[in-house]
């Protein structure tokens, strides 16, 4: 297998690849700088797009829009005109709760998870699981986890994946009533010594995660058994996508 930089760039906190199979192009996103990085892979050209930092997350709207998780809002950004259009906040306001990583969900509505760091013994994380609908409201669905990461929808059974970095694990939920309900654990990655971060599915309905502390991609079949791991050159891989033509 050969591995090799896609672009030239090094980034702080990369995050959130997001592959734009309507034009060939791949997002990412810097969170800790608030960059938003629009990339060409045939040329490796990249066009930055500086945003309120630390991001969290984004996704692509049809129009060209991009929904954007802050630090406690989300907004609407429009890469032609370069404004940022605040939708809605969270209701909570602390040091150290952030939104952080989300998904679009296939309905079109925009589902994140927040990060509550420098928890004390035993304290319980604030902020929680929400979900940004089309009209611009936000609601609480689902409970905090202390690092939300890598949520994404299965294509088949309809439950919502999403990893709490914190506890090493990642876990499922019965979204279809508008709540997050029936926790259940997919898998654990402690035999791996990491915890999980960025997620995606395969054709195959594998679940890939990065595995972030161990400098390795990990996969798993649909019952959850490790059936891939791939070492990679840097020390902290964050998230992963698939891309190309494709999508090989």
């Amino acid at each position: 297998m050969h591995i090799q930089p896609l672009i030239p760039q090094r980034l702080a906190l990369g995050e959130c690849p997001n592959w734009d199979a309507a034009t060939g192009q791949l997002w990412a996103m810097d969170c800790r700088r608030g960059q938003l990085l629009h990339i060409d892979p045939a040329s490796g050209r990249t066009e930055l797009h500086l945003l309120p930092a630390p991001t969290g997350s984004f996704a692509l709207n049809a129009d060209g829009r991009i929904v954007i998780a802050m630090k406690e809002a989300l907004g609407l950004y429009d890469p032609a005109s370069r404004q940022l259009h605040t939708l809605a906040e969270l209701d909570e306001h602390l040091p150290h709760l952030r939104l952080n990583d989300g998904c679009a969900l296939p309905d079109g509505r925009f589902l994140v998870g927040s990060m509550h760091l420098h928890l004390e013994a035993g304290e319980a994380p604030k902020g929680g699981i929400y979900v940004l609908e089309r009209d611009g409201q936000l609601a609480r669905i689902g409970p905090a986890l202390k690092t939300a990461n890598g949520p994404l929808f299965h294509p088949h059974n309809g439950r919502l994946f999403i990893a709490d970095s914190a506890a090493q694990s990642i876990y499922s939920f019965d979204i279809s009533s508008g709540q997050a309900q029936d926790q259940q654990l997919f898998i654990s990655t402690q035999p791996q010594q990491s915890a999980p971060d960025g997620c995606c599915w395969d054709r195959d309905g594998g679940l890939w995660t990065a595995l972030v502390r161990t400098g390795q991609l990990a996969r798993y079949d649909a019952q959850g058994a490790l059936s891939e791991l791939i070492s990679l050159p840097v020390a902290h891989p964050s998230a992963l996508c698939f891309g190309g033509p494709d999508l090989a």
